[in-house]
């Protein structure tokens, strides 16, 4: 009786050791039954999961977890799986919870044997939703852009208006997941008449063929009058939906639409060309992602319309020259000269005013998904920073790991960078600036950055002209330009950075509409290496053009140069022969006003003192997350607010707030800046420290930072954040 009396407490307690180990895995739901599936234990990761606490399941059928249509019948799957196999389950699928929420899981079923008995299963389930929607967003715009990408590859070849309208109500179905969507526009005919055509995408023409064409009631005039984007959950619902007379809402026999979302498609002039328009059966279809892909379509779809017509325009204008060339050609020998060339110089023009459109709605588009990008890389880096200052410096492995991770990321962020440079996107901060003084600040980077057969020669210019740029992109973009020129000489060369002025005149302006005449500070980097073909020269600034082999660069150098210098309102230009070399020249605009000094940066005091508080405003859950537990780890107090009204109700009751944190772009009808400027009148002495995944127009004009404002832009690193928060807080 005793041996059986120990045995029993040995027994008891590593019962209770089984069950404290098994409660610790708080994010897994561990769960025993008998051999017919009632539960006969269940540990708080299956509480915290399910929902459901020990004492409600024990007893209970495991099939709860499963949708009720097949709840039984799926549990003796499993079980019939778990006898005959070994393990039952194990394929990701939709749990239910004690709330009836559902939420996407991965989980096993395995027998528990007594020898060769079978005395009942143990199933392990983890919660893998967050994960799911992570690898969904990341599915959905890589399909997007994938659409996008075919539509502007069609739209840019295409020379016919309708079929070039029809391709973009196509990918606008694909890209909304609209079940049919229109492209209503207005067309002018040879004789200056104008009227209204449509395309139809998910639905055949006679669909709409019966009905009038769309008034503009209230529910069509913001698309029509390019007023904005209309989107609504449910159409039959809107305020705006019923008004026109006399059949208050569609006519019978319309398609049923309950979900829309119609956008204008405007040109650059201002003219609304036309509006898309998308539908479908089910409410609360279209979404901020329908909305951000139909901008960048529409945009695209505007370039390509109004190629076709300037196309058609200059076809009319060159046929009319022709029919005039060949009266007077008997006439006047040298008017057949004059005339051969004016055509060519209007078709080059041509050409340029498609490129540059082309480059502008490329550059909309790139921008938006860098924003989106740049939120995510936020919260990937900032949590990585946190990961590794957290790390015990022994766990050598996990160090190196999150190393290469945050390598990873901050190369993604780069990669994004480049992308916003290219988009005219990215916040410069201009500062008056001695060229001379920065290219010879950078000839010993760039000795080190080339290999050691090349030689490098650096020539400045007497009396340069200052200019007013960002200094730190002029250098990348300097040092781009110069790893280019490396990789073109493979066999090694010379390396010339030659400065000078420059005047623009209007004979060179008459070729290249983009350019201001005027007078400016040329930088040429030349090279003696292989040379690039006009074909080459002409994509070059294209974002991931690139020809260089697979996986030795990413085609973003060169564009990203590119867009610095055009929103710094510069002028770039390449001259190439094969087998000569290249020479690349950034032209940047001379500043009028002289002797004006350069700002010097002090190192900034990371840390923050108890009673200093700062207000966070971030719409981005996981964002603001990482910025409230950064501030706090600084030593502030926080407080957090997810919208504009609701900041600005904490200003009112809070007592002391020293500064307001926000992002520019944010819900709830007001910007990072509304709320600014209203936090102001409440607290004059607030300081504000703005953040952005790319340049807004609310802060931003022109590419250049408003005066006075404080800007961080995201991704940013733990130290960033402190340095920058200390500096604004420290600001007089």
């Amino acid at each position: 009786m005793t041996r059986r009396s120990e045995a029993d407490a040995s027994a008891e307690i590593a019962a209770w050791q089984w069950r404290q180990i098994v409660n610790g895995a708080t994010d897994t739901a561990i769960i025993t039954t008998d051999p017919r599936g009632a539960v006969t234990s269940w540990n708080n990761g299956a509480s915290n999961i399910l929902g459901w606490d020990e004492a409600e399941m024990l007893g209970q059928s495991l099939s709860r977890i499963f949708a009720a249509e097949d709840q039984q019948a799926q549990l003796l799957r499993e079980i019939d799986d778990a006898v005959s196999v070994g393990k039952g389950g194990g394929e990701e699928g939709w749990r239910f919870r004690k709330d009836g929420s559902r939420f996407w899981a991965v989980g096993e079923l395995s027998p528990i044997r007594d020898g060769t008995r079978i005395v009942g299963f143990i199933k392990i389930l983890r919660d893998r939703t967050a994960q799911r929607d992570a690898e969904e967003n990341i599915r959905e715009e890589r399909q997007a852009l994938e659409v996008l990408n075919h539509a502007s590859s069609e739209i840019s070849r295409e020379t016919d208006l309708h079929k070039l309208v029809q391709i973009v109500t196509d990918a606008g179905v694909k890209l909304s997941g609209a079940e049919f969507g229109a492209f209503f526009y207005n067309l002018v005919n040879d004789a200056g008449e104008s009227y209204t055509l449509y395309t139809l995408s998910g639905a055949p023409m006679e669909a709409f063929s019966k009905f009038p064409m769309p008034r503009n009631t209230e529910v069509f005039a913001p698309t029509f009058n390019g007023e904005g984007i209309v989107r609504s959950d449910d159409i039959t619902r809107d305020p705006r939906y019923g008004k026109n007379t006399p059949r208050r809402g569609m006519p019978e026999g319309h398609l049923p639409v309950r979900s829309y979302l119609a956008v204008p498609v405007i040109s650059r002039t201002g003219e609304v060309l036309g509006g898309l328009f998308f539908g479908h059966a089910k409410t609360g279809v279209f979404n901020e992602r329908s909305e951000r892909g139909l901008s960048g379509l529409a945009a695209e779809a505007a370039v390509a319309i109004d190629n076709v017509r300037l196309s058609q325009a200059m076809q009319r204008e060159i046929d009319e020259r022709k029919r005039a060339q060949e009266a007077l050609v008997e006439l006047n020998a040298t008017l057949e000269k004059q005339v051969t060339e004016r055509t060519e110089q209007l078709r080059k023009n041509e050409e340029a005013l498609r490129q540059s459109q082309k480059m502008e709605a490329v550059g909309q588009l790139t921008g938006g998904v860098a924003h989106d990008f740049n939120n995510l890389l936020q919260v990937i880096i900032g949590n990585l920073d946190t990961i590794k200052r957290n790390l015990p410096e022994e766990s050598a492995r996990l160090q190196r790991a999150a190393k290469h991770a945050m390598n990873g990321a901050q190369r993604a962020a780069t990669l994004t960078q480049r992308l916003l440079a290219f988009s005219r996107r990215q916040p410069l901060d201009p500062k008056p600036l001695d060229v001379n003084a920065l290219v010879n600040g950078l000839s010993e980077m760039v000795h080190r950055t080339l290999s050691e057969t090349i030689s490098v020669e650096t020539v400045l210019g007497a009396g340069v002209w200052r200019v007013e740029v960002d200094p730190a992109e002029l250098e990348a973009a300097i040092i781009n330009l110069a790893v280019n020129a490396r990789d073109a000489m493979p066999n090694g060369g010379r390396l010339t950075i030659e400065t000078s002025n420059a005047h623009i005149d209007e004979a060179y302006v008459a070729a290249h509409s983009e350019v201001v005449p005027g007078q400016y500070v040329a930088i040429a980097v030349t090279d003696t290496g292989v040379g690039m073909e006009p074909k080459t020269i002409a994509q070059a600034f294209e974002p991931f053009f690139t020809t260089k082999a697979v996986g030795k660069g990413t085609g973003l150098g060169l564009s990203q140069v590119y867009g610095f210098v055009k929103q710094s309102g510069g002028h770039v230009k390449i001259y190439s022969e094969i087998g000569q070399g290249t020479t690349v020249k950034l032209y940047l605009p001379r500043i009028a006003a002289e002797g004006l000094r350069e700002d010097s940066d002090s190192l900034p005091s990371p840390e923050g003192a108890q009673e200093e508080t700062i207000l966070v405003l971030e719409d981005d859950e996981d964002v603001r997350a990482y910025s409230v537990d950064t501030l706090r780890e600084l030593g502030y107090r926080v407080i957090e607010a997810h919208d504009g009204p609701a900041a600005l109700r904490l200003l009112e009751r809070e007592p002391r707030v020293d500064l307001l944190f926000t992002d520019v772009v944010l819900p709830g009808g007001l910007t990072g800046a509304q709320v600014a400027a209203q936090a102001k009148t409440l607290r004059p002495a607030l300081k504000v420290l703005f953040t952005t995944g790319y340049a807004r127009n609310a802060i931003i004009h022109h590419g250049r930072l408003d005066k006075g404002v404080q800007l961080i832009v995201k991704p940013f690193s733990f130290s960033e954040l402190a340095a920058k928060v200390r500096d604004v807080l420290d600001a007089k």
